[in-house]
């Protein structure tokens, strides 16, 4: 098929890029340490990690990985951390035994601990000490073995206060413990290549249940190398500075931040809580930061935080917004304030993420920015299908469909969905509804039916309905995403009530027990009865 957002493509920018430059993330991570060295790394809380650093406490927790706890290649491994210097170590670590490394969201309930640690076959787990007392509330529930536990100053070592571990588990190292034991051990690194697995990246499900997207190290080589194309002309190696407040455990912080800025011999700066804002500020103004990665909620309260507007931003080259839709008026503002215009990406878990990227174009000679999603990065073929997997007109909405080399192997155990998600020619159905203009941009139309999307996290009616429905006296509920200034969209639930004593505040109690902080109903609101179709299928649209 023919093309027409080639012509808004950056200026020398390549159609294609060159998917073989390296085997595995492995030689890639040896190549560059060896290129930056003594240069910095990963910072945090004013603690700095080398590239030679990085290298050496990787290679001694992959030994300590090897060795004591015979981790194989292709054995899951869990990193439940946040934003910690730790989590580069221990990733690299993984990756140099072979390990394929399950990024779990610290801040998860026991329930959907329990689920992915189970369905991802996990038997060894990094886990930041305050989360322990999840795990220990279901780790007789698991096939957890081994436990290595994180601390807020390991490898800061500044006194920072942290949780301790819970004591219910008593078999447990500390990272520090396992570092110091590794110095000493051999580390025999295999031999990788693309279609090895590297990531199961967790994605809300359908069915209330999170799926593992397969990433292998071909698709997150082949994504950094597309926003390297993409963004080469914005890229100043060996020094830009980059701040990372989205959670290395999201896939986009993973690729972009993570991955890509560290091969580009870039400091990534950080930030542990995001949400403390006045802390945030003041790490900004001490960091001469020259890119920005966040998503539209982040951009939205650093604007409303006191002092932001002091922050000096003249080394700033790049602001990119992705995990959800970026509002016009926060776009607005933010180059208002920085004077730097916030870009737009598009991406899923499932392709490693980014798959179209907006950073404007040329037209007539003049520079033109265009709101939406931009184009297809390097290597990629975006089509707008009818729900007869038809090709629509330019112009029309259908659903947005992806195909490149940074779309996942599939959904980990789970064959069926892996087939229902994907074309007979090979194209991954995103589920959401885009449209190419006239011009050649994509935009996003609506998203999938159902799906509400809380500050760039994916949250699934059934999976919050399905949750309620173990509340004592729920007949039915269902719930909808509403528009919500703070967060883009909040949860709405909507219940059938057995018992008429319960009120809006014990379902929000009930829910945070079962449920991450994002996924809590925002609003309650109690009805006589939830409209369904003539089979009795729920009919979220009539509550909208």
């Amino acid at each position: 098929m023919t093309k027409p957002w080639i012509k808004n493509y950056p200026e020398n920018v390549a159609h294609e890029v060159d998917l073989n430059r390296y085997d595995s993330l492995l030689a890639l991570f040896h190549q560059t340490t060896a290129k930056y060295d003594q240069q910095t790394a990963y910072s945090n809380f004013g603690a700095e990690l080398t590239f030679k650093q990085v290298d050496v406490l990787s290679r001694s927790f992959a030994a300590y990985l090897q060795n004591e706890l015979n981790i194989l290649p292709g054995e899951r491994v869990a990193l439940m951390c946040p934003n910690t210097l730790c989590f580069p170590v221990a990733m690299w670590g993984i990756i140099r035994v072979g390990g394929v490394q399950v990024n779990v969201n610290p801040m998860y309930t026991p329930r959907e601990l329990a689920h992915q640690l189970n369905d991802a076959q996990v038997e060894t787990i990094i886990i930041f000490s305050p989360s322990t007392k999840m795990l220990a509330d279901v780790i007789e529930k698991t096939d957890i073995k081994n436990v290595i536990t994180v601390n807020l100053d390991d490898l800061v070592n500044k006194g920072l206060p942290c949780d301790p571990v819970d004591p219910r588990l008593s078999q447990t190292i500390s990272f520090t413990d396992a570092l110091t034991q590794g110095e000493s051990l051999t580390l025999t690194e295999p031999t990788l290549c693309q279609t090895d697995l590297l990531f199961l990246q967790y994605t809300g499900g359908t069915t209330g249940l999170s799926k593992g997207a397969m990433l292998s190290h071909g698709n997150l080589i082949a994504n950094i190398m597309q926003y390297q194309e993409f963004a080469k002309n914005k890229i100043n190696y060996g020094n830009d500075v980059v701040i990372t407040a989205i959670p290395m455990y999201h896939i986009f912080a993973l690729m972009a931040n993570t991955l890509s800025y560290f091969y580009f011999g870039a400091k990534n700066v950080l930030v542990t809580n995001p949400r403390d804002m006045a802390s945030f500020v003041e790490i900004w103004k001490n960091t001469p930061a020259t890119v920005f990665t966040g998503v539209n909620t982040l951009f939205n309260g650093l604007l409303h935080t006191p002092g932001f507007d002091q922050v000096d931003f003249s080394s700033l080259k790049i602001s990119l917004g992705g995990g959800a839709a970026v509002q016009q008026a926060v776009a607005d503002k933010w180059q208002q304030v920085t004077g730097v215009r916030l870009n737009e990406g598009y991406g899923l878990s499932e392709t490693a993420p980014v798959v179209s990227l907006n950073f404007g174009t040329t037209i007539n000679g003049k520079a033109v920015y265009i709101p939406g999603i931009g184009v297809p990065v390097p290597s990629t073929d975006l089509s707008i299908r009818d729900d007869y997997g038809n090709v629509v007109a330019q112009g029309e909405s259908g659903e947005l469909c992806a195909k490149g080399p940074q779309v996942m192997q599939g959904y980990w155990n789970n064959i069926a969905a892996t087939n229902e998600c994907m074309t007979p020619d090979g194209y991954f159905k995103t589920g959401d509804v885009g449209m190419l203009d006239e011009q050649g941009f994509f935009h996003i139309v609506d998203r999938k039916k159902d799906m509400i999307n809380v500050s760039g996290f994916n949250v699934y009616p059934n999976e919050i309905e399905a949750e309620v429905a173990r509340m004592t006296g729920i007949l039915e509920s269902a719930c909808i995403g509403v528009t919500d200034d703070k967060t883009g969209e909040a949860v709405k639930l909507f219940i059938v009530k057995a018992d008429k004593s319960i009120t809006e505040q014990d379902v929000i109690k009930f829910c945070r027990q079962g449920l991450t902080g994002y996924k809590v109903p925002k609003h309650v609101v109690f009805i006589d009865e939830i409209p369904k179709s003539s089979v009795g299928k729920l009919l979220r649209r009539e509550l909208r």
